[in-house]
């Protein structure tokens, strides 16, 4: 068992508090040092996550483990030093090796992560679910939080809404019974279905993605027992038309202020 400062045992427990909380966590995902800086002076924000999506892009590559996984765990490294808050990581599927790659990062300081199934075989989702919490229980964190995704809405195809939401229950279930902290649902967004999938999966277990114009606000996402909502890429695109428009500003000759 890796020997790991106490700091760190703090900031996990931090985390999962956060999740267990009547609150929602608004986590705005980040992409470097920069825009993890930047955030961190945000008097709200109270956990850092990375975009693997962002990440990915910031060295040109798409999104979907592309990006060799020394590379994007070191840009993950990179944020969590430049930080006292905690900081969990998206690791898309685990880079062949989830429990490894949370071994690293872990040692790297991260305190929680995203593991996606890709509707991968059951008993391999499970598995790698396993493999991950696993991993962070061998390197003295009991309090990583996991946030397991199933893929079960974005890959839903032409599937009936009502398997689909069966599908991503099962595996929901049987990711929280193999240790993961929160069941992460990407491509919800009907009021019907999160309270579908919450009063199934339970109350502050259920993690979704929004957009930056969400119509649901987080007291209303709260009040339907949701624990998290993360932005995925959509900050950092919104942070890039920002540039381009004031780029178009100098170009066109017009002031342009600064926030």
């Amino acid at each position: 068992m890796t020997t790991l400062h106490a700091g760190r045992r703090e900031r996990a427990a931090r985390l999962l508090e956060l999740h267990e909380a009547h609150e929602v966590l608004a986590l705005v995902n980040v992409w470097d040092v920069a825009s993890a800086t930047a955030l961190a002076e945000v008097p709200e924000t109270r956990a850092i996550a990375t975009a693997s999506h962002a990440i990915a892009a910031v060295f040109g590559y798409e999104d979907g483990e592309q990006i060799p996984v020394d590379l994007m765990l070191d840009m993950v490294g990179r944020i969590a030093l430049c930080t006292d808050l905690p900081v969990t990581a998206d690791l898309e599927a685990g880079y062949g090796s989830p429990g490894e790659t949370v071994r690293r990062a872990i040692g790297l300081g991260v305190v929680g992560a995203n593991l996606e199934d890709g509707m991968r075989p059951h008993i391999e989702s499970v598995e790698n679910v396993a493999s991950a919490v696993n991993a962070a229980h061998a390197e003295g964190l009991p309090s990583f939080v996991l946030n397991a995704r199933t893929d079960a809405f974005l890959l839903r195809g032409d599937r009936p809404l009502d398997d689909t939401i069966e599908d991503a229950v099962e595996r929901g279930r049987a990711y929280l019974d193999a240790g993961a902290a929160c069941v992460f649902v990407p491509g919800v967004t009907e009021v019907a279905v999160i309270e579908r999938l919450v009063q199934a999966i339970g109350e502050r277990r259920v993690s979704l993605i929004g957009h930056l114009h969400s119509p649901l606000s987080l007291e209303h996402l709260a009040s339907l027992g949701v624990a998290r909502i993360s932005y995925g890429p959509w900050p950092q695109r919104a942070a890039l038309a920002a540039l381009q428009h004031a780029a178009r500003d100098i170009h066109a000759g017009r002031p342009h202020r600064t926030p």
